[in-house]
């Protein structure tokens, strides 16, 4: 049998407990971390030729085992075993079986601390840049469905209550500027998080010649760690990532619970193509919007990985502690969270049918043109409060017989007040009344149109950064 690798074993007298071994293990989690470990290893075995504690034919040799223990941990040829405590030590463990004693000569002049904290950054950075990916996959659904829909009137609402009409197109547009923002945010994290703590050693960097510089340039970090104890110490850009990740989460279950709605009976404003909805085992007619739902659902689930990583790092003294252990799962998941979220809503908005003539019926319903009646007789002369008086009084009188603001007579207008003169059948045009948002950030169709184009540009950007290399 093969002997046991460990990484710590030297001070101990007998192995652990299979207690603490069990409690102890990562490596059936942190194996997502084997590519970017074997990466600095690389960048690590160049720094240790540098600094001539390896030799020509040993660096040689160290890259080539490394090249190799790559490719095979990318085709399943190596595995972790269940002794292995964790990715790092399973690492090792392959790199003995293919150099001897000179595979122990890369552990010098590094530690688990620093090696774990440079694995998390790396494969943050890199998946941060597949989350944007698909998030403009999204984003370019939203804004397809909105270029189809730039003439379309629909009711827009506040406190789930018809409002005002607005271009359903600039509906749409305001999910893609939520979503812009998150990518704003990943960007900005990314900065951050792009710092190096590969040469701090277990806390106080190494009395070895390392080059924590020339380390952080070959990994595509922009800056190397100015502090060791805070370089191992440092899950920020964990929690961080889980708050930008969480805060996308909300944002995407606010389109789905839109997107649940607008597939009700009560509203009928879209159709989801079959491919992207479910059934029911027990009521055959039904057709559901799991995609929706689930992606409103697993938003708790990444609100909760941002509270527990504060309330795991709030007590902790420098510098590592073993409870940063518990900083990957929620990141994979969180990862692995969106990336599956993420392509489900994007093909489900690409393929559903938005009905257009149900959105135009509804976009007057609910007196959603009183405000524009306000602002003409403002335009008339009348103070705003005494004009929103006046429509306020139209909409109960309309409410009690039964009416709509267009369906009342010129006498019955007179009647409720003397400001409402039939000049303002001119506002009650639901086009007319879309047309006239002119200002910034309006839903008139040119604002619109101008914002639909903005957009495009710029969700353009967000493909070229995440396509771009690290740096």
């Amino acid at each position: 049998m093969t002997e046991r690798t460990s990484l710590w074993g030297g001070r101990f007298e007998g192995g652990p407990d299979e207690a603490l071994a069990r409690l102890s293990v990562s490596v059936h989690f942190d194996w997502r971390l084997a590519p970017y470990d074997l990466l600095a290893s690389k960048a690590h075995a160049r720094v240790l030729h540098r600094a001539r504690l390896l030799d020509d034919d040993e660096l040689r040799r160290m890259l080539g085992a490394l090249d190799e223990l790559s490719a095979e941990v990318v085709s399943g040829g190596f595995r972790p075993r269940v002794e292995d405590e964790d990715v790092h030590t399973a690492l090792e463990r392959g790199l003995l079986e293919k150099l001897g004693a000179l595979g122990g000569k890369l552990r010098a002049g590094r530690s688990r601390n620093d090696q774990v904290a440079t694995d998390l950054r790396l494969y943050l950075r890199d998946h941060a840049r597949e989350v944007v990916r698909r998030l403009a996959s999204l984003e370019e659904a939203l804004l397809g469905q909105a270029e189809r829909h730039l003439d379309t009137p629909a009711p827009g609402m506040t406190h789930l209550q018809h409002a005002q009409p607005v271009l359903f197109a600039h509906q749409l547009l305001a999910h893609v500027q939520a979503f812009a923002r998150d990518v704003h945010r990943i960007r900005d994290w990314d900065l951050r998080a792009s710092v190096s703590p590969l040469g701090s050693g277990a806390l106080a960097g190494s009395s070895l010649p390392v080059d924590p510089i020339s380390t952080a340039e070959e990994l595509g970090f922009g800056s190397a760690a100015p502090n060791s104890m805070d370089a191992v110490s440092d899950r920020d850009f964990v929690v961080e990532f889980l708050f930008v990740a969480a805060l996308l989460g909300v944002h995407l279950s606010r389109y789905g619970e839109e997107v649940v709605l607008w597939n009700t009976s009560e509203f009928g404003w879209v159709t989801l193509d079959d491919a992207f909805s479910t059934g029911s085992s027990i009521m055959p007619q039904k057709k559901n919007p799991d995609i929706a739902e689930l992606a409103r659902g697993k938003a708790g689930r990444l609100i909760g990985h941002v509270t527990g990583q504060l309330a795991m790092l709030k007590g902790l003294p420098l510098t590592y502690d073993r409870d940063m252990q518990e900083s990957q799962e929620p990141t994979f998941d969180a990862v692995e969270t969106l990336l599956l979220v993420l392509p489900a809503l994007a093909g489900m908005t690409q393929t559903m049918t938005i009905h257009a003539d149900v959105l135009e019926a509804a976009a007057p319903k609910g007196f959603a043109l009183a405000t524009d009646v306000a602002e003409h007789l403002v335009k008339n002369g009348v103070p705003f409060r005494d004009a929103h008086e006046a429509v306020g009084h139209l909409v109960v009188w309309c409410t009690v017989n039964g009416r709509e603001l267009h369906e009342v007579s010129d006498d019955e207008l007179a009647h409720v007040s003397p400001h409402l003169t039939p000049d303002i059948r001119s506002v009650l045009d639901v086009r007319g009344a879309i047309a006239s948002r002119q200002g910034h950030g309006g839903t008139a169709p040119d604002r619109v149109a101008e914002q639909l184009a903005t957009l495009r540009v710029e969700v353009q950007a967000h493909r070229a950064w995440a396509d771009a290399p690290t740096t």
